[in-house]
């Protein structure tokens, strides 16, 4: 791809000089000899690079990059100056000019500085388009859910997002709580800054300090050079600590301080490092039944609930199913070069009614083995795995779900209740195809409707 070149200067025999060396290259060239007006040309071209004289009316050649690197930090630029004034060239380059060529210039000086320009050019480009991928991916407006308790995480994440403030996402394994935490730094000022993420149970506590406070040199067997860790290199961004709720002890006390202080210390160090990040921490525990069992410090709870974001596990939000299944057969179909019309409406049925311990996560990986196993058109009850479809190990699974200490009747009632509202969303809310459904007759059904506070429709 030709890069785009604006060349600022009022002799119109460098404009044509320059013109020329530079199309020959196959650059596409605009040549202006008005400044003002070569400001405006950026506010409505693309641009990849600017070449400006140091000395033009109207506006200098540094007037010039203070706009372009307030408005457009991106564009490199390169600034041409007359022998005698190199130190306003050098000048130029501590306010964040890319180059400077004096006056007069070999060609080969010029387009080995053109050439530089044009790659960090593209390489800025290129990160330009990744950080606006990820954060259209990670946007919440991406994450899939229509039901109203995602709605409220929605709400949520929006109202967090702007501010500095610990953020706490507790949920069941498999709920998505990464990619909550993903997009409240997506929606927030640090979005262009790391963000970093740490799994606090897949390292042992000796190596995890190691890798969120780094170490010095000899600081311990094998600590051959200087670490930077997780904490400098989320620095402006987000650190996302999940499972926050198996930190050992003696962690929770260095996490505690770090969020006080906002300072850390590497292992093996003695000088504080400032860092500025924002904590988003994630939970599958209790961490309240944690504190009150005396497994996890109360002030460490405190700071790290500021904000809290409770994500729903899907069986509580089985009107989002659909929604997600045709995501995921999409995007596995595209994958593995396949085309799918969709499920048959008892392979919806069956993947509707299944409780999902496993949560989103699971649901994903049935959609991926189905689209690899399928011969398709359409994914069918039979193509879905067995547990999706037995009965017994259906109701085992919801079963398990549950707390071993329960008030039995209370709990049957809620069961009874849940059965009641899923055959009539079965149904259409056609009452008699709902009592039907539930072996009932429609009598009985409306007595139900009313004990247990369910609207028709």
């Amino acid at each position: 791809m030709s890069s785009n070149i604006l060349v600022l200067d009022d002799e119109t025999n460098y404009l044509l000089i320059l013109e020329a060396i530079l199309s020959d290259e196959g650059y596409n060239v605009t040549a202006l000899s008005d400044p003002e007006t070569g400001l405006a040309y950026l506010d409505e071209s693309e641009v990849d690079m600017v070449i400006t004289d140091m000395k033009m009316p109207k506006l200098t050649g540094q007037e010039v990059l203070e706009h372009i690197k307030k408005n457009f930090p991106y564009i490199p630029v390169i600034i041409m100056t007359a022998f005698g004034s190199i130190e306003s060239a050098v000048e130029a380059m501590k306010i964040g000019a890319f180059d400077y060529i004096t006056k007069p210039f070999a060609n080969e000086e010029l387009l080995l500085s053109v050439t530089k320009a044009a790659q960090f050019s593209n390489t800025q480009r290129e990160n330009r388009l990744l950080r606006e991928q990820i954060k259209e991916r990670y946007s919440p407006s991406n994450i899939i859910g229509r039901s109203r308790p995602m709605l409220a995480v929605f709400d949520m994440i929006q109202k967090a997002a702007p501010g500095n403030s610990t953020v706490l996402v507790t949920g069941e394994s498999g709920t998505g709580k990464e990619l909550i935490a993903k997009a409240i730094h997506q929606s927030s000022p640090r979005c262009d800054n790391p963000f970093i993420s740490v799994n606090c149970m897949a390292l042992n506590p000796g190596v995890l300090e190691s890798e969120l406070f780094g170490h010095e040199k000899g600081s311990f067997t094998g600590a051959v050079a200087r670490k930077r860790g997780r904490f400098e290199a989320a620095d402006k961004g987000t650190l996302f600590l999940d499972e926050i709720g198996e930190l050992s002890q003696d962690m929770q006390v260095k996490l505690l301080r770090v969020i006080q202080e906002r300072t850390i210390e590497r292992v093996g160090g003695v000088d504080p490092i400032k860092v500025d990040i924002r904590i988003v921490a994630a939970t599958n525990k209790d961490l309240k039944k944690a504190v009150e069992a005396g497994e996890f410090r109360e002030d460490l709870y405190y700071r790290l609930n500021v904000v809290s974001i409770e994500v729903p596990p899907l069986r509580e939000r089985r009107e989002d199913i659909p929604f997600l299944t045709n995501h995921f057969l999409e995007k596995y179909s595209q994958d593995n070069n396949k085309s799918f019309e969709g499920f048959s409406p008892s392979a919806m049925d069956y993947l509707s009614a299944y409780e999902w311990p496993g949560n989103v996560r699971q649901l994903q990986n049935v959609i991926e083995r189905c689209v690899v196993l399928s011969p398709g058109p359409q994914i069918k009850s039979e193509d879905l795995p067995s547990e999706i479809k037995d009965e017994e190990s259906q109701f085992k699974s919801a079963v398990d779900l549950l707390p071993s200490k329960l008030n039995l009747a209370h709990t049957l009632e809620k069961i009874e209740a849940n059965l009641v509202r899923r055959a009539l969303v079965h149904s259409n809310f056609v009452k008699v195809d709902a009592a039907e459904m539930l072996g009932i007759s429609k009598s009985l059904l409306q007595y139900k409707l009313k004990k247990y506070n369910i609207s028709g429709k």
